[in-house]
């Protein structure tokens, strides 16, 4: 089928005050709806932002594994992104799944043509966490390109070493001595997360260009319903960034929101392997509670104490 390209729209007005950001994913789908630009389109709405999706892969997989991975043409991929910006005033990026070189190269060329004002996260998906390697070495290599567009990236410990080249860290100040390595070549913040280390305390770090470290204190949930969390984390952290201006600030908001979700996701029941977080355990408590009022760019429950607010 042949399509006619539109003509382009006036330039969409920018944000008014007070309402949703609106926050586009570009990842690879999850039909379980734990992880992927599913997960991502949960988060941006418990954020209180208007979610937006371009698909880099389909995958068939459930909370057990993936089965099947389809990669549609490349030039889909940059139809999707001309047909959002030629409409849509997007107020922040987040990056999932790449899925290969040619993938990351669109994205690339597109990133190059937006605004440099709007915050882009970088959620660079190479390492399952089973160990596996999700992309050959070209697409790491298109990955590491990347980082010049975006204005932070979260890896997991594994990628965090794959993105300079060594040994993945096993305490956490090996962790954030890579994480100072990377922000310094790259020019961008770092998200630093401990979840891949042993123990009971969980900190996650954003670390500057400029060396500087700051921690956000946090405890592990004892849960095999993960499914997603770095998914989640990435897009919820941009949201947030969009309300509050500061980086800081908008990590330690959506590691308290990823916290209650996590904590929360057993209740769901879906799945026989690593089920999802609960993306949306405030807004539930919150309507048990007979109150749905949005606070301060996340959900809180209408009972004082009631849940974590975002």
């Amino acid at each position: 089928m042949t399509t006619r390209a539109a003509t382009p729209p006036p330039t969409a007005p920018p944000r008014s005050p007070g309402a949703p950001p609106r926050v586009l994913a570009v990842a690879g789908s999850d039909p379980s709806g734990g992880a992927g630009v599913q997960a991502d389109l949960k988060s941006i709405a418990a954020a209180d932002g208007y979610g937006m999706a371009a698909l880099t892969a389909l995958t068939a997989q459930n909370t057990c594994g993936v089965r099947d991975v389809h990669v549609p043409p490349p030039e889909f991929l940059a139809a999707q992104l001309e047909a959002l910006s030629d409409d849509v005033a997007i107020d922040a990026v987040k990056i999932g799944m790449l899925a290969g070189a040619d993938v990351a190269a669109v994205l690339d060329a597109w990133l190059r043509r937006i605004p440099a004002t709007v915050p882009v996260v970088l959620d660079p998906v190479m390492i399952a966490t089973s160990g596996d390697r999700l992309l050959d070495a070209a697409g790491e290599t298109a990955v590491r390109g990347l980082l010049s567009r975006c204005d932070v990236v979260t890896p997991n410990l594994p990628e965090l070493a794959v993105l300079l080249g060594e040994p993945t860290a096993r305490d956490w100040q090996a962790a954030v001595g890579q994480g100072v390595r990377l922000a310094a070549r790259a020019r961008l913040h770092v998200v630093v997360k401990g979840g891949h280390l042993p123990g009971d305390r969980v900190p996650d770090a954003l670390v500057g260009p400029d060396g500087t470290v700051r921690e956000v204190e946090g405890r592990r949930v004892d849960t095999p319903h993960t499914h997603g969390t770095g998914c989640s984390l990435s897009a919820g952290l941009a949201t947030r960034f969009v309300r509050e201006g500061d980086w800081y600030r908008a990590l330690a908001g959506t590691k308290a929101w990823l916290t209650a979700a996590l904590a929360a996701g057993a209740d769901l029941g879906v799945g026989q392997g690593h089920g999802p977080v609960d993306h949306f355990a405030a807004v539930r408590t919150a309507v048990h509670d007979g109150g749905t009022a949005p606070v301060g760019g996340g959900w809180q429950p209408a009972r004082a104490g009631a849940g974590v607010p975002g």
